[in-house]
C-alpha cells in the first residue's frame, strides 16, 4: 500500500471499523505520538478503540495531501468529547515507514458554524491538480512563511496572496486581503497578535501546501496548522486550526 492508503486505512480501522487487530497491523509498536493528550506508542491508540466505538465518534475526511512519507488529513470529528469538543476540525499528519504509521502530529479546534467569511471551516476546493507545480508551490509557501508569517518582510504579502480572490476559512477572518488585514489588526489590538516562530512541517502536493508551525497567540504558546491552495502562483484559499500548546503532556515528544 502507498503511504496515503496506509494512513487512510489506519484512520478507518481506529475511527470507523473499530478494528483493534487491523489497527495493530498498521501502527508501528514504537509509534511516536505528538497529540498532547495521548501517551506515545501504538498500545494506547489500540487500547482506546473500544471507548471510541462506545462514544459514537465519527471521522469525516475532507482532504488528503501526500508528499513522500508524510500524509496530511483534513477532517472533522463528531461526538468527539474524548478529544475536547462535540465537533472538532482537525489536521492529522502521519509519517509512514516500511508499511506502517510510525509518527503522528495533529491539531484540533472546535467547529465554528457562524464564520466571518460565511464559509465553513472545511468547505471549499478539494481536488488536487497541478502536480507538475508541487515544487514551485512549496517554494512559494516557504517564502510566505518566512517573509509574512514570521514577519521578516510582511510588506511582500501581495507577492504571495492573490489580490483579486482569496477565500478564507478561518472562522474569525473575512475574505480577501482586506479581511485578513482587518483581522490581524483586531487581534493585535486585543493583545492576541499571531506570531509564527518556526515551521517544522511543510507538505506539498500539486496545488495544496500544508504547514505546521509553532508560535504564540498573544503570550500563549500556540500551534498553527495551515493549508493553502495555490492558483497561478498565488494563494487563493486558506484553511487552518489553532490550539494552545500545554506545558505538560503524557509523553516527552513535544507538540512537534
Amino acid at each position: 500500500m502507498t503511504p496515503r492508503e496506509i494512513a487512510l486505512s489506519a484512520v478507518q480501522a481506529i475511527f470507523a471499523d473499530f478494528d483493534q487487530a487491523k489497527a495493530k497491523s498498521l501502527l508501528a509498536p514504537d509509534y511516536i505520538q505528538h497529540n498532547v493528550g495521548v501517551p506515545t506508542g501504538a498500545d494506547p491508540i489500540i487500547g482506546f478503540i473500544p471507548a471510541h466505538q462506545e462514544s459514537g465518534i465519527r471521522c469525516t475526511i475532507h482532504r488528503v495531501i501526500c508528499e513522500g512519507d508524510l500524509v496530511v488529513l483534513h477532517g472533522t470529528y463528531e461526538n468527539a468529547q474524548a478529544f475536547g469538543g462535540d465537533t472538532l476540525v482537525a489536521f492529522d499528519v502521519f509519517r509512514v515507514e516500511d508499511g506502517k504509521v510510525v509518527e503522528h502530529w495533529d491539531n484540533l479546534q472546535p467547529l465554528v458554524t457562524q464564520t466571518a467569511s460565511g464559509h465553513g471551516m472545511t468547505e471549499g476546493a478539494a481536488d488536487i491538480k497541478d502536480l507538475d507545480k508541487t515544487a514551485s508551490n512549496k517554494a512559494l509557501i516557504e517564502g510566505f512563511v518566512r517573509e509574512v508569517l514570521q514577519g521578516h518582510a510582511p510588506e511582500h504579502v501581495t507577492d504571495y496572496i492573490s489580490t483579486t480572490h482569496y477565500t478564507q476559512h478561518n472562522p474569525l477572518v473575512a475574505d480577501g486581503l482586506d479581511g485578513l488585514g482587518a483581522a490581524m489588526q483586531a487581534f493585535a489590538e486585543a493583545g492576541q497578535a499571531m506570531t509564527y516562530a518556526r515551521t517544522p512541517l511543510i507538505v506539498a502536493e500539486g496545488n495544496f501546501v500544508f504547514t505546521a508551525s509553532e508560535g504564540r497567540l498573544g503570550d500563549v504558546p500556540t500551534a498553527f496548522f495551515d493549508l493553502f491552495r495555490i492558483e497561478d502562483g498565488k494563494i487563493v484559499e486558506h484553511w487552518d486550526t489553532l490550539s494552545t500548546i500545554p506545558d505538560d503532556m503524557p509523553h516527552s515528544n513535544g507538540k512537534f
